[in-house]
């Protein structure tokens, strides 16, 4: 049925960009392998698995065939039976017509016709109120109504259904406050009428042979970032062995493109353009392959710090549905700490760390708990990009009183080890215009394997493998199940009631463990590298 058909997320794609949906059919292998979209992709399948009950009673028609793909034909088949039963809440319901199918998230029934409830597992207040944000969500509600009208549904109302940014969780998840439902009738009003023109046309791009020409533009990057985008600019000739425009410092995207259109790529070609100090500064450097020091700045930076020195570092998850009380949806909840210690200039660097443990608890506690005995009060901190910490801090000091003033003590104490890259004090071109510790560090130290993430074990190489395995690691222990054992005929022994052998359990807890170490070491070698860091501003300023 999809082969050179139109799906939601197909029309969707066309409507940023034809070669977008092109590209997406047909060399799916050029888009970038994004795990952080990844990781939404799976939060949203939760998000949307638990909105089916926001109605009440309902009926899911998804079906899967033997290899595990959808069973489109059934699933088309159970809706109209499902409907014709009376059963008011569909989810997932499915239609098709002529080169042109939709599944809808709720379908639900309103009088002698159907209300549409497009569920995302994105959080407002992010949009409420903001017609202009709203708008990317409307061309895939509009091609919905669409599709159904064209199979004779009769649509009344279109919703939009989203978590609500400020819920906060208090005992059992209450769904109802969880979600909130926009009318988005007005802005698919709008939109329904370009859908038979818009869908014909991606129709035709479907059934094109050779790969369709547009050139870059600001639907590269609206209303989402085009996963295609770095392969458009190789077919467009932009260099991906030096430097370019796109590369440049805190310039917007549409500035960059209005230099790309007028043949301004190059660093070279930006030269006697008027950039900003620090763009210039990039430029400058990347051109002459020379490094800048600001001997001075570094200085004053580290007249600020004091021994003993604690270099700390967070790992944090995101869950998109709250699982523990005081927790909000997206809220960053810190599970893991890794410090690096240095009493005095002569003393050897100590190591501490915490990871807390992957039972389902709420983590929180625990390390906010450790970091007040790691940490004493009125010592001075080094983050990276000190936000991020300082902001963990403040959540920690606000859940729990009785630590309050320790935490905040601590907070009160940080300082910034992106601060001398951020001011421009120290830039070295192989930082590409970024002053992340994961652009600095290798820039830094090019050639130290001790100092290289992708030598690490490749369950845990960033900070997004780290968000998602701590969440993966409660899934895989909650599977355990705490029963008693029975010997089975051939002699093995399994849990009574449970079809899991002790092979099996075995298995889990040997990736439980080999997981953890992952996490632990990923985390180490942040604070390390910020101790690296922190000792070539030494030596540059000396």
């Amino acid at each position: 049925m999809m082969s050179k058909s139109l799906s939601k997320s197909r029309y969707t794609a066309f409507c940023q960009c034809p070669k977008n949906l092109w590209l997406k059919v047909y060399q799916p292998e050029e888009a970038k392998d994004d795990p952080a979209l990844q990781a939404r992709f799976e939060q949203g399948n939760e998000v949307g698995d638990l909105a089916m009950g926001l109605f009440g009673p309902y009926k899911e028609v998804t079906t899967h065939n033997v290899d595990g793909s959808l069973d489109l034909n059934k699933m088309c088949e159970l809706t109209q039976q499902y409907m014709e039963q009376g059963v008011d809440n569909i989810c997932e319901a499915s239609f098709a017509l002529e080169g042109h199918y939709c599944a809808v998230d709720i379908l639900r029934r309103n009088g002698d016709g159907w209300d549409i409830y497009e569920v995302k597992s994105s959080s407002f207040p992010e949009c409420d109120g903001e017609e202009t944000k709203l708008e990317k969500y409307a061309p895939d509600i509009a091609y919905q109504k669409w599709v159904l009208t064209q199979c004779g549904v009769k649509v009344v109302n279109t919703y939009l259904v989203c978590l609500n940014s400020s819920y906060v969780r208090h005992g059992e998840l209450d769904i109802k406050s969880l979600f909130v439902i926009i009318d988005m009738h007005d802005l698919v009003k709008n939109e329904y009428l370009k859908v038979p023109a818009q869908s014909s046309q991606a129709l035709k791009v479907l059934g094109m042979k050779d790969e369709p020409d547009y050139d870059l533009s600001e639907h590269c990057m609206k209303p989402y970032t085009c996963a295609f985008f770095d392969y458009c600019k190789r077919r467009h000739g932009v260099s991906q062995d030096e430097p370019t425009v796109f590369d440049l410092y805190r310039m917007n995207f549409s500035k960059k493109l209005e230099h790309y259109h007028a043949g301004r790529i190059t660093f070279d070609a930006l030269r006697s353009e008027k950039l900003s100090d620090k763009q210039q500064m990039q430029v400058e450097c990347t051109l002459k392959q020379k490094e800048y020091i600001n001997v001075n700045g570094i200085r004053e930076f580290l007249s600020n710090l004091s021994y003993p020195l604690y270099f700390l570092d967070f790992e944090t998850l995101q869950q998109a549905i709250p699982q523990f009380d005081g927790q909000k949806p997206y809220q960053q909840i810190t599970f893991q700490y890794s410090l690096h210690i240095k009493e005095s200039a002569t003393a050897p660097y100590q190591h501490k760390e915490f990871l807390a443990p992957s039972d389902g608890t709420d983590p929180r506690r625990a390390v906010a708990e450790q970091l007040c005995k790691d940490i004493p009060m009125n010592v001075c901190t080094l983050a990276y990009n000190k936000g991020f910490e300082c902001g963990r801090i403040k959540e920690l000091a606000a859940m729990y009183p009785d630590l309050a003033v320790h935490l905040m003590n601590i907070q009160e104490h940080i300082q910034d080890l992106l601060t001398p890259f951020q001011s421009g004090y120290y830039y070295v071109p192989a930082m590409g215009g970024s002053f992340s510790i994961k652009s600095v560090l290798p820039a830094l130290f090019p050639d130290d394997p001790e100092l290289n993430y992708h030598n690490l074990d490749e369950r845990c190489q960033n900070g997004g493998n780290a968000m998602t395995l701590f969440p993966k690691l409660t899934e895989l222990q909650l599977r355990i199940p705490k029963l008693g054992l029975q010997k089975e005929k051939d002699g093995s022994l399994v849990l009574s009631d449970s079809l899991m052998k002790l092979s099996e359990i075995q298995a889990i807890q040997n990736e439980v463990a080999a997981s953890r170490e992952a996490l632990l070491r990923y985390c180490e070698l942040d604070t390390w590298a910020m101790v690296k860091v922190w000792e070539k501003l030494k030596e540059v300023a000396k």
